[in-house]
């Protein structure tokens, strides 16, 4: 049944937790991540705009919207810190190895790699079915021949800032906070409202900023289910990391991290009754693609 929580692969993806579960650990250790993260990115972004000189200030604007394949990446490449910050303090506060924040490895590429496969063919289904706008037309950002030449790096960019999300979120908190507590409430609603919180973010979205956010946070549980059926982060990287290729990559909003976008979407951030009249069209898409993660794993 599809409700049915099979989550004896859980177990074994919170062993190597176990003997550091303290919660007192697990406050420090976020604090102490979130504190290193912020300052190895203040630092990164200090050393661009020294070298950079009189160009500086431009790119700063760039970066606020991420409208440029540079600020883009450096944004993207950025997220690299959050994983670098949370592995240092696995091994300093719970002395155990980064790694076991992944689980099994082999296992999390084969999982990875199959529910890969599911989120290209139901994009491509999606892509091909009607409708074929959001209200309006698509405008072109960037040439398909010179959208085609940045997608490698563009590629890895993207897996760069969501493996590092769920290495965070599903990956440390979850693990520690089930290694201490059995119910799914804490381990998987806990994780999933700091990861909304992450993205509520009303300077930019506006009145649509808790949307937002309690979209976010149902993405995370979803994650959160996935990663506890899996035993692994390979799915919840795998559908973060092709959710965000369609957003970023493919029709990006045009006032928000659409430098690397081959099209823009008809409207914006600041269009309100737009993004909250396609909000529920996301939902039923981040459903259906947790479904399909579900049937590739067989889970």
């Amino acid at each position: 049944m599809i409700w049915r929580l099979n989550y004896a692969a859980h177990e074994q993806f919170i062993a190597p937790a176990r003997d550091s579960a303290a919660l007192w650990r697990l406050v420090l250790g976020f604090t102490l991540a979130s504190l290193g993260y912020v300052a190895l990115n203040q630092m990164f972004f200090q050393v661009v705009y020294s070298f950079l000189g009189a160009q500086s200030s431009a790119l700063y604007e760039n970066l606020l919207k991420g409208s440029s394949p540079q600020a883009m990446y450096l944004l993207l490449f950025s997220f690299a810190f959050m994983t670098m910050a949370v592995g240092v303090t696995v091994r300093i506060v719970h002395r155990r190895s980064a790694l076991g924040l992944l689980g099994d490895l082999r296992l999390a590429l084969s999982q990875f790699g199959a529910v890969s496969a599911a989120m290209l063919g139901l994009m491509i289904v999606v892509f091909l079915l009607p409708p074929w706008d959001m209200g309006g037309d698509f405008v072109a950002n960037m040439s398909a021949s010179r959208w085609v030449v940045l997608l490698p790096i563009s590629l890895v960019a993207v897996m760069v800032q969501v493996s590092a999300e769920e290495i965070v979120f599903r990956g440390y908190v979850q693990q520690q906070l089930a290694a201490r507590f059995k119910s799914p409430l804490v381990w998987m609603i806990l994780p999933s409202v700091l990861f909304a919180l992450g993205h509520y973010l009303p300077d930019s979205a506006g009145e649509n900023a808790l949307f937002i956010a309690v979209w976010a946070g149902l993405f995370g549980i979803m994650m959160a289910d996935l990663t506890a059926r899996a035993g692994t982060l390979g799915p919840a990287i795998a559908v973060h990391l092709w959710n965000n290729v369609s957003a970023i990559l493919i029709v990006s909003l045009p006032d928000d991290l659409s430098g690397l976008a081959l099209y823009l979407a008809p409207f914006g951030l600041g269009d309100a009754a737009e993004i909250r009249a396609w909000l529920p069209v996301d939902f039923v898409l981040m459903f259906v693609s947790w479904l399909a993660a579900r049937l590739a794993l067989r889970r």
